[in-house]
């Protein structure tokens, strides 16, 4: 990699505050808000609206939509142009 135009790559904290989850991870991001992690040091923090533990997919709490009743119907409103 060419040196000089990387942005720095270190440990972070990213906090999903609805679900009070929060997870350690290396990444480019950046935060002024710092966190002591379990380790006992200091990192910084990132607060995010929705992470694994609140997101409907992974939770089992997402719907699912009925497309074969909408294309019956489709069908029947304006049938079929051959």
């Amino acid at each position: 990699m060419k040196p000089g135009i990387h942005p720095a790559y270190g440990p972070v904290v990213f906090r999903d505050k609805a679900a009070d989850f929060a997870f350690l991870t290396r990444s480019t991001a950046t935060s002024e808000k710092t966190v002591e992690w379990e380790d006992g040091n200091t990192y910084p923090v990132i607060d995010v609206e929705i992470s694994s533990q609140s997101h409907p997919f992974y939770t089992g709490t997402a719907r699912v939509l009925d497309t074969a009743g909408r294309v019956e119907r489709f069908q029947r409103r304006y049938g079929s142009t051959a």
